[in-house]
């Protein structure tokens, strides 16, 4: 894989490795219920970023496509790089909320201009086909990155729960030297004046997400990523739950078994991603989107009759979610053109955010009343009814995946 590619896909690939958060991912949930944080707030943080995130993604899209993807990539970086090192002071929910709108700030520079980099970097050399297997082995070897750190990550909390948090910084610091290393995209490489206006840049906005193919789509997709991110909350409590009734015979702390199964979870993710490619060719991207979110709503609801299939679910889950991105990412890019591409991702993902903060909001006043394994169920229902509505009344995935531009500048 590594040597059959050129040099700025290698480097893709470095960075992907060094964008990994993995030291915190097992025992982030945990931490904040140690510092006296309750499901409600920990709910209303996810719900903060998501806000954010909605607010900030195209004023930071359109920053992308001025500067540059990869001076946006970068920008992210240091952002989410104080955000880390601030949470090893947290001890208020105030504190929190300022650590998570810096966390969302970074996010928003790093949503679309990734996406964006890549497709266009592969369709200057003629590649922009390869980009879903491209796309789905750097997530792989993230993922990759992250199964190890997982692990090292919830034997630091044992040891003492700040060091996750410094160790996850130190890796992204790392990532900084190689975003700079990388190519710029072709009209942000010399002195190019061709850029979109903010005006202009509305319109491609506008006239991209009226389509009814993109639409749809992103209403469809929005949902389920919203539905795993809102899951993913309660992960851990749930996980916790099973260990403590079926695995206390073992004497390990919990925080290191959840350490080994996050790296469970996100290696079979990682394999997941990596053959998204494959699976698209063998399916096609229309019956790939229809069936993977649905299969997802379904598993979802399992275990709140049957709780020990939970950690199943939860690996399938991560394992449908990794698969999905990187095949949605390409029915996107194949309808946008290149002005304006990291705006118009990133308004995508404005729209994600905003589906996924009243299951957020909802799920955290559920937990706190009825359990975690109610809200987790209630995620998946909510998804199928909804996929049911758009089934009958609209077309979440076009058949036709030939590329339509839509942002012709005038």
């Amino acid at each position: 894989m590594w040597r059959d590619e050129s040099p700025p896909v290698r480097r893709y690939f470095l960075y992907q490795a060094t964008a990994s958060v993995g030291f915190i991912t097992p025992i982030f949930t945990l931490f904040m219920l140690a510092r006296g944080l309750s499901y409600s707030e920990i709910a209303t943080l996810s719900a903060v970023v998501a806000v954010l995130v909605t607010a900030g993604e195209i004023p930071t899209g359109y920053v992308g496509d001025r500067v540059g993807r990869r001076n946006s990539l970068v920008i992210s970086a240091a952002l989410l790089v104080s955000s880390l090192v601030g949470f090893v002071w947290a001890r208020s929910f105030a504190a929190f909320v300022a650590l998570y709108a810096l966390w969302a700030l970074g996010l928003t520079f790093r949503s679309g201009s990734d996406s964006a980099w890549l497709y266009d970097t592969l369709r200057a050399r003629g590649d922009e086909d390869r980009f879903t297997r491209v796309r789905g082995r750097g997530e792989s070897l993230k993922r990759g990155a992250s199964v190890v750190t997982m692990v090292a990550g919830g034997l630091l909390y044992v040891v003492e729960p700040t060091v996750p948090f410094v160790a996850a910084a130190a890796v992204n610091v790392a990532g900084i030297p190689v975003l700079l290393s990388m190519p710029r995209n072709e009209g942000y490489a010399g002195d190019a004046d061709d850029h979109l206006t903010a005006r202009e840049a509305a319109g491609v906005v506008r006239t991209a997400l009226a389509r009814p193919d993109l639409r749809t789509f992103v209403l469809y997709v929005g949902l389920f990523f919203g539905t795993v991110s809102a899951s993913n909350t309660y992960v851990q409590p749930i996980t916790v739950v099973v260990l403590e009734r079926d695995a206390a015979w073992l004497g390990v702390p919990e925080a290191s078994t959840l350490g080994v199964l996050y790296a469970g979870f996100t290696g079979v993710a990682a394999v997941a991603s990596y053959h998204a490619g494959t699976v698209e060719s063998a399916l096609g991207l229309r019956t790939a989107v229809l069936l993977v979110p649905v299969g997802i709503g379904l598993a979802l609801v399992s275990p709140w009759a049957a709780p020990a299939l939970a950690v199943p679910v939860f690996l399938a889950m991560r394992a449908g979610d990794a698969l999905l991105r990187p095949v949605a990412g390409r029915y996107l890019n194949d309808r946008i053109d290149a002005a304006g591409r990291a705006t118009v991702l990133s308004a995508a993902s404005m729209a994600y955010a905003l589906l996924r903060v009243p299951l957020i909001l909802a799920g955290g006043v559920v937990a706190d009343a009825a359990g975690p394994l109610v809200a987790v169920a209630g995620f998946g229902g909510v998804f199928l009814a909804a996929a049911v509505v758009l089934v009958l009344f609209a077309t979440p995935v076009a058949p036709d995946t030939a590329p339509a531009g839509v942002a012709d500048r005038s």
